[in-house]
């Protein structure tokens, strides 16, 4: 099996666990979720330091899931790689579980409880303060959605960021294009988000959210003196054709016919090696 072959089954089966959530009695962040896959394994798999036998080792790098509604996709990522047994992931929507619709701590892997929206990346900024004082060359990396942009704090943070050049600071747009009400351009416009960014100091990078390969490449750099910002052009629904790019999308409690539509989908997506 190739290493591109190899990265798109462990993608499928991050989908089929994200599908698996979403049928559990909570349902769950669909949408949100299956865009963020390949960003989130390209960070546990190729970039980010982080051990899952020894969850809190004190050099490992932090991740910030700042748009906490995605937290099965994170879960899902992180059974991949090793830090969650299956059991635990199965268990997620079903009285005491300890997996919870948006992080919490006390799950091994998760830093910080997020999903007020507009909060991840303040935090992003404290940790990536106290790793410059410390000396640390551990990176934090936060991951935001493209509709939470319109909050404030994000702003607030991104100046903060660019004005103190903490370049061990990684922001993740998940640039799906959507949000709960409509299109983010619809609802409040981003645009030219780029140049947002450069202009509170960021060195900005663009990516193809799902493309293995970009991502690394986008991740992977820092330059000194600045931050960065990767804005990962991404699908909402992806792996799923007939809700991907629906707002609809956003949260599903997947049942019967649905469930079992979702499944065979995934299972059509099975990757083979070229001949």
């Amino acid at each position: 099996m190739t290493a591109a072959t190899e990265f798109a089954a462990a993608a499928l089966r991050v989908r089929r666990r994200i599908v698996a959530m979403c049928a559990s009695p909570a349902g769950g962040h669909l949408g949100g979720s299956m865009s963020l896959v390949e960003i989130l394994l390209v960070l546990y798999r190729d970039v980010m330091l982080v051990d899952p036998v020894r969850p809190a080792r004190p050099d490992r790098d932090v991740l910030l899931l700042s748009k906490g509604h995605g937290a099965i996709g994170l879960y899902a990522v992180l059974a991949e790689c090793g830090f969650l047994p299956e059991a635990l992931v199965e268990s997620y929507g079903l009285p005491g579980s300890r997996l919870m619709a948006h992080p919490t701590p006390g799950v091994p892997g998760i830093e910080a409880p997020t999903g007020a929206l507009g909060h991840g990346l303040p935090l992003g900024v404290g940790v990536a303060l106290g790793l410059r004082l410390t000396g640390s060359a551990r990176r934090c990396f936060v991951i935001l959605g493209d509709g939470e942009l319109q909050e404030g704090s994000v702003w607030e943070a991104a100046m903060a960021a660019g004005g103190y050049g903490l370049d061990r600071l990684t922001a993740v747009v998940d640039r799906n294009g959507l949000q709960i009400t409509g299109a983010t351009e619809s609802v409040v416009g981003l645009e030219p988000l780029a140049g947002k960014w450069e202009s509170f100091g960021w060195r900005v990078v663009t990516a193809d959210g799902h493309d293995a390969t970009s991502l690394r490449g986008a991740l992977g750099a820092t330059t000194p003196g600045r931050p960065t910002v990767v804005l990962a052009a991404t699908v909402k629904g992806k792996g799923l054709p007939y809700v991907e790019n629906k707002v609809h999308s956003h949260f599903a409690r997947l049942r019967g016919a649905q469930l079992r539509r979702a499944i065979s989908t995934l299972d059509l997506a099975e990757p083979r090696d070229p001949s």
